[in-house]
């Protein structure tokens, strides 16, 4: 049997602790600054392509918080040379919503994950959020919106809403007992109303920030103002609400008095139609961009409803998807797609198109 000298064993965590003490004095002034958030792709990836001017362009994407490629200090530097850089946080599993706060901080509801993932790209920093315990092992996010000092998680396992403070505090649940299968949701910035898409009642629910009903829209058929398994909803500069009638291969228009205006696309694999319509944005010109599921791309309407581009095609590259789920468009005019299959979220930039020329 091997027999090791006393006391041999104790100067061996003695040198690691003298060599990192050395290094931390001696790389702590040599800390990595940031790096480039979103780094770009090797050819400039854009719609539509030349010779045409771009009207959209790819920016990047987020996998984990890896890619918020924070500062490190010289420590840090030194504990990833000697032990490598661990495993990363924040990766994404099923990212199925995104939502921003307006500013810098990005959320994500990832279902497999039970969480939502809050990257904050100002700071760069990362972190998780979800309810208690008590609820947690459950949670299933699929949609996310936020409004000013809460973020609002529809949890379509629970039937439920989850609520959060702006830092992150659990306030608790709306719309208990009152949804089946909450997907989507969208805030009125004007009356603080929320509009959720119950997938399990055919029908769009307005609820009150207190909780209480103030209106449905819809019922299960085919007929204008009726539905068919509705999943996502976004709102307009004029209060006009947009909802993903996913299983009737449209998007329908409703004023903001819920009266049925019209439907754009229908049953189709040509362009302005839809095989699996999800999530929905609206930019600040009006257009509308609606995601397919199956076509891996979004479409771009204007506000008549007349199809003016597409972008995306099935793939893991830039601008390619596999099965894309949530959109949002925060105030800086970049689009954020959950891209589920592939577990990122990517970002592009709305282009305003030049002046044409005297």
């Amino acid at each position: 049997m091997h027999r090791t000298r006393p006391g041999a064993g104790r100067h061996i965590p003695a040198a690691l602790r003298a060599l990192a003490l050395a290094a931390a004095l001696g790389l702590g002034a040599c800390s990595s600054p940031p790096g480039m958030l979103f780094e770009p792709a090797t050819d400039s990836v854009a719609w539509p392509p030349p010779p045409d001017a771009a009207r959209v362009r790819y920016l990047g994407q987020l996998r984990s918080a890896d890619d918020l490629h924070a500062q490190r200090s010289g420590l840090q530097q030194f504990g990833r040379a000697i032990f490598g850089p661990g495993r990363p946080k924040g990766v994404l599993i099923s990212p199925m919503g995104v939502a921003t706060d307006g500013a810098d901080r990005v959320f994500v509801a990832d279902r497999e994950a039970h969480a939502v993932h809050v990257y904050d790209i100002g700071r760069r920093r990362y972190s998780s959020w979800a309810p208690p315990e008590t609820r947690g092992g459950s949670f299933q996010p699929t949609a996310i919106a936020y409004t000013t000092g809460r973020l609002l998680v529809t949890d379509s396992a629970g039937g439920v809403i989850h609520v959060f403070t702006a830092e992150g505090k659990y306030l608790g649940t709306l719309g208990d007992k009152l949804l089946g299968r909450p997907v989507g949701l969208a805030v009125d910035p004007t009356t603080g109303d929320i509009y959720v898409a119950d997938a399990a009642a055919h029908q769009v629910v307005v609820l009150s920030r207190d909780d209480v009903v103030l209106r449905t829209i819809g019922s299960r058929g085919a007929g204008l103002g009726e539905f068919n398994f509705p999943t996502f909803v976004a709102l307009d500069g004029e209060r006009r609400l947009y909802v993903s009638d996913s299983l009737n291969f449209r998007v329908q228009v409703f004023a903001p008095d819920g009266t049925p205006l019209r439907q754009i696309g229908a049953k189709g694999d040509m362009p302005g139609y839809f095989s699996q319509p999800k999530g929905l944005g609206v930019d600040a010109g009006g257009r509308l961009l609606v995601v397919d599921a199956n076509f891996e791309a979004i479409q771009i309407f204007d506000a008549a409803g007349d199809l003016l581009m597409a972008l995306g095609q099935e793939g893991h590259g830039p601008g390619e998807f596999w099965l894309p789920v949530g959109l949002t468009i925060d105030s800086k005019q970049r689009i954020w797609v959950a891209d589920s299959y592939n577990r990122r979220v990517q970002v592009f930039e709305i282009l305003q198109p030049e002046e044409p020329q005297p």
